[in-house]
C-alpha cells in the first residue's frame, strides 16, 4: 500500500519539476544572440569588433566593442554630423556653394571624380549626401575643406566620442594629416564599434543636433547606396539606415535597421583581414551580412 502511495507522488513531482525547466528547455533550444554572433566573430580571419543594441531596451551585444579600430569611409559619419552641428550653430549654411578643383580629386569611391568637371560647384547639403551616399571621397575632402578636419575632432570630442577621429583628407594623409602617428595606426580616422551606435543613436533621438539636421542626417543614411554589407542578406524592403567603409584590410559598417519589433543599432568592424579581395565574397563584408540577418531574425520574430 505504501509504495502504491508514493509513486502517483513522485510522478506529480516529476511533471512539475518538468513544468518549472520548461522555460529554461525552450531558451536552450533558442540560442541567446551571444551564442549566435560570437562564434562568427571568434572565427573571422582578423581582428572583429561589434556592438549591437535594441534601441529603449538593454537588449545587446559586445564583443571587443571598447577597442579602437580603422573606420575607412565609417568615418564619414562623423564629418557629416560636424557639418550639421556647424550650420545649427550658424558657422556654415547648407545651401554654401563648395567648387570643385582638378586638385581636389582624389580615386577611390564616389562619382565627383570621374563624372564631373572642374569648376562645378555645389551646395554644402549635396557634397554631404554625395560623401554619404555614395561615399564620395572628393566630396568628402570638399566638405572637411569647409568645416575643417579639426573641427570633427573637436566636435567628436565635445559629444563624449574621444576616440571617434578622422586624421586627414581622403588619400591626402601625407600633406594634411593633424596627427601623424594616428594616421600611420589607423590610417583615415578611427572609431570602436560603441561610440559608432552611439553616435547613431543620438542622431535617431534628434540629439546629435536639431531635429532638422537629425532627419537629413537618417535621409543622407537611408540613401546609402552599399548593398554588399548589412543589407546583403536582409529581405527586401527592410528599412535600413547605415553607412560602410573599405580599404585592403578593413570592412566595417554601422547601421539602424527599423524593425517592426523596434529598431536595432548594430556596428561591425573588422581590421588586418586575411581575405583582401575586392569582391562580394570577402570575409570581412561576409561576417558583417551575416551578424546583421542574424540581428533581423533574433528580434523581427518579436512582432
Amino acid at each position: 500500500m505504501r509504495s502504491q502511495a508514493i509513486f502517483p507522488m513522485a510522478t506529480t513531482w516529476a511533471w512539475a519539476f518538468l513544468f518549472l525547466l520548461a522555460p529554461a528547455i525552450a531558451w536552450a533550444a533558442d540560442p541567446s544572440l551571444e551564442d549566435k554572433i560570437a562564434p562568427l566573430v571568434k572565427a573571422h580571419r582578423g581582428k572583429a569588433t561589434v556592438a549591437l543594441q535594441r534601441l529603449g531596451t538593454a537588449e545587446a551585444f559586445y564583443f571587443n566593442a571598447d577597442t579602437p579600430m580603422p573606420t575607412a569611409s565609417l568615418i564619414k559619419v562623423a564629418v557629416m554630423v560636424a557639418a550639421y552641428r556647424e550650420v545649427d550653430a550658424g558657422r556654415a549654411r547648407l545651401n554654401d556653394l563648395v567648387s570643385l578643383q582638378e586638385g581636389d580629386k582624389v580615386p577611390g569611391s564616389g562619382i565627383l571624380t570621374k563624372h564631373f568637371s572642374p569648376g562645378v560647384t555645389l551646395p554644402l547639403r549635396d557634397a554631404i549626401r554625395l560623401m554619404i551616399a555614395y561615399s564620395d571621397n572628393t566630396a568628402t575632402n570638399m566638405v572637411l575643406d569647409h568645416i575643417g578636419i579639426r573641427t570633427v575632432n573637436d566636435t567628436m570630442t565635445s559629444m563624449g566620442f574621444p576616440n571617434t577621429l578622422i586624421n586627414a583628407k581622403v588619400f591626402k594623409g601625407s600633406t594634411t594629416s593633424v596627427s601623424p602617428q594616428r594616421t600611420k595606426d589607423f590610417g583615415l580616422g578611427s572609431t570602436t564599434a560603441r561610440e559608432s551606435i552611439n553616435l547613431l543613436e543620438k542622431i535617431d533621438a534628434n540629439r546629435a543636433a536639431s531635429p532638422s539636421s537629425c532627419k537629413e542626417m537618417i535621409a543622407h543614411l537611408k540613401a546609402c547606396e552599399s548593398k554588399d554589407l548589412f543589407p546583403r542578406n536582409l529581405p527586401a524592403g527592410t528599412v535600413l539606415a547605415h553607412k560602410t567603409g573599405a580599404v585592403n584590410q578593413v570592412r566595417t559598417s554601422v547601421g539602424i535597421l527599423y524593425l517592426k519589433s523596434g529598431p536595432i543599432l548594430l556596428c561591425v568592424m573588422t581590421s588586418e583581414n586575411q581575405d583582401q579581395r575586392w569582391t562580394k565574397e570577402n570575409e570581412g563584408e561576409i561576417l558583417c551580412a551575416r551578424i546583421a540577418k542574424l540581428a533581423f531574425d533574433h528580434f523581427q520574430k518579436e512582432k
